[in-house]
């Protein structure tokens, strides 16, 4: 299975004042740059995250979304988005995001990525969005993207094929992942079946149990 990598997306944080006078610092603020990017460590050269106590590490070095959700929520609210408009690194076509299994790993030029955990919707999104109501929107579309870890450092470019090089013999997704963790909790143990879901949503799992 390949897909196609249509832009690489970095953005630094920056302060902004909401429209109710709050300052929000975020970096999800990207936009696409030219030629080949690094990716080592848990980012991509040139990227970075403001509060990296709920946001990055290795486990969210690089968010994918997909050009078919972002064409989607074109539609949806009528206006043009574009790549990196819901803070994504990565704008992929071709590959079924939300049908990523956890595990997942993804061949992007000289690296390989590893789909970990779908993005879970904060305020900064409805301030990038301009919209005070869009978390709880996007929570309820279903279209999450995924957060990648970095299992081999290298570089990619907006071009490349992404090739699908394992994919783990379970039905934990992206998808998945996010109905359970946003709405339905009494499925929490069925995400147990992914060997590699993250310590994080391990540990959520465990508590809905022991409740």
């Amino acid at each position: 299975m390949t897909g196609h990598l249509d832009s690489v997306n970095v953005g630094r944080p920056r302060t902004e004042r909401s429209a109710r006078g709050r300052e929000i610092t975020s970096a999800i603020w990207k936009h696409p740059v030219a030629g080949r990017v690094r990716a080592a460590g848990v980012n991509l050269e040139g990227d970075d995250q403001a509060d990296r106590r709920v946001h990055g590490g290795p486990d969210q070095a690089i968010y994918a979304y997909a050009a078919q959700d972002t064409a989607w929520w074109e539609a949806e609210l009528g206006r043009a988005l574009g790549p990196g408009a819901f803070g994504e690194n990565l704008t992929v076509s071709g590959i079924d995001v939300t049908g990523a299994r956890v595990g997942e790993r993804w061949a992007i030029g000289t690296t390989v990525l590893e789909v970990r955990q779908p993005r879970t919707p904060c305020y900064k999104l409805a301030h990038r969005m301009g919209d005070p109501g869009f978390v709880k929107r996007f929570g309820a579309a279903g279209r999450p993207g995924a957060y990648l870890g970095i299992v081999r450092e290298g570089e990619l470019g907006a071009g490349d094929a992404i090739a699908i090089v394992e994919r783990p013999d379970h039905a934990v997704t992206i998808g998945l992942m996010a109905e359970v963790y946003l709405h339905d909790h009494a499925r929490a143990a069925e995400l147990l079946a992914a060997p590699a879901l993250p310590d994080g949503f391990r540990a959520w799992v465990d508590g809905r149990l022991a409740a």
